[in-house]
């Protein structure tokens, strides 16, 4: 604990307070009433706990009612719940993978992939960000096994997304297996709205996608979405999965409801798309060193623990709830400000924000 604080590493519990600029509630889904209102009604109907696994007394139609609806969305045969996108990687990385085969992993994948990969049997490879030319030569060596192609769609702390039509390309040519993490990209992109793999038509070369339901969807939980029989051999094999408490059955009711909003309401993603390229532009007029991309995530790095820890205070104090991130959620030297933009903001709001951080940036200038 006393090298974690001399490093300025010690993570702290704080509860919201201030304008939302640091939560994963990109499209305000979880206050939405009807939302709400699906949430209560599925309290009364079936209670508030599981009270088992889902291959024990824990399995509701509910639960099967959204995942074929959610299969639907993402243009998949089949999809599985599981209590949260941390478990379902560990499901899919542990399950799928085994002995002799090889996982390819892009270094800045969420550290639930990488706990996932490390804890399967398989041999793993790291490759520079989004570098093309390593995952080729990665695959191009000799092995025994199958191999898996590991990343995510839209990087969490980057906010960048992922070549994946040329990833899809390249593993078609090789053999190997994409895995795809759609967490900050599912209920954003696509026509339907249902991710990355949508927008950029990539599908068909896709083994199976992971999407967290508690960050755009505005819930709890996650989604692994496939081909029927990888979900039939999760069921029968994925630990992570088996041996855990099915989630509580009111939270199905309520991201029926966020589907169906995701569906019915296109102008919430073009509003934060927008909304976004403002919060950008105005950051680079006012001089904030602004990461290069186009998504809601907008990371500042300012590069010491003890700077970044300061101008979040510094933003916190002035009514702007923006938290720093430090290693080792992100490389040593490269702590920084994960700004979060979400459709709640209204654009003098966001010129608001960008001059008082481009003020404080200058303010904490080591």
């Amino acid at each position: 604990m006393a090298t974690l604080a001399n490093a300025q590493l010690l993570r702290t519990l704080k509860p919201p307070q201030g304008i939302d600029f640091s939560s994963n509630d990109y499209l305000t889904l979880s206050q939405d009433p009807r939302l709400k209102e699906r949430m209560i009604a599925g309290v009364a109907a079936e209670g508030c706990g599981s009270s088992g696994s889902r291959l024990l007394r824990g399995e509701r139609d509910s639960f099967s009612e959204l995942e074929r609806s959610f299969a639907a969305f993402k243009g998949t045969e089949r999809s599985l719940y599981l209590s949260s996108g941390y478990l379902a990687n560990l499901a899919v990385l542990t399950t799928l993978t085994e002995a002799g085969d090889l996982i390819a992993s892009d270094e800045r994948n969420h550290a639930s992939l990488i706990d996932g990969i490390r804890l399967s049997a398989a041999r793993r490879a790291i490759f520079p960000h989004h570098d093309l030319s390593a995952l080729a030569r990665i695959l191009d060596e000799p092995r025994t096994g199958h191999a898996f192609v590991v990343v995510e769609s839209l990087f969490s702390m980057d906010g960048d997304a992922a070549p994946l039509a040329a990833y899809a390309a390249l593993c078609r040519s090789t053999g190997a297996s994409l895995i795809v993490d759609e967490a900050h990209a599912v209920g954003i992109y696509g026509s339907r709205g249902s991710g990355l793999i949508e927008a950029l038509d990539v599908g068909r070369d896709v083994l199976v996608s992971v999407n967290t339901a508690g960050k755009a969807l505005g819930v709890s939980g996650a989604f692994v979405a496939g081909p029927s029989w990888v979900i039939d051999y999760l069921v029968q094999r994925a630990r992570p999965f088996i041996f855990s408490t099915a989630p509580p059955p009111p939270i199905a009711a309520a991201l029926m409801a966020s589907l169906a909003i995701v569906a019915d309401e296109p102008e919430r993603r073009e509003r934060l798309v927008r909304r976004a390229r403002h919060l950008r532009e105005r950051l680079a007029a006012e001089g904030v060193p602004v990461a290069a991309g186009d998504s809601q995530i907008i990371p500042v790095v300012l590069g010491g623990n003890h700077r970044a820890l300061a101008v979040a205070q510094a933003m916190q104090t002035h009514g702007f709830d923006v938290r720093a991130i430090r290693p080792p959620t992100v490389p040593a030297g490269t702590a920084r400000l994960r700004i979060a933009v979400n459709i709640g903001l209204d654009e003098p709001t966001l010129d608001r924000f960008a001059v008082e951080l481009a003020s404080q940036v200058r303010s904490h200038h080591r």
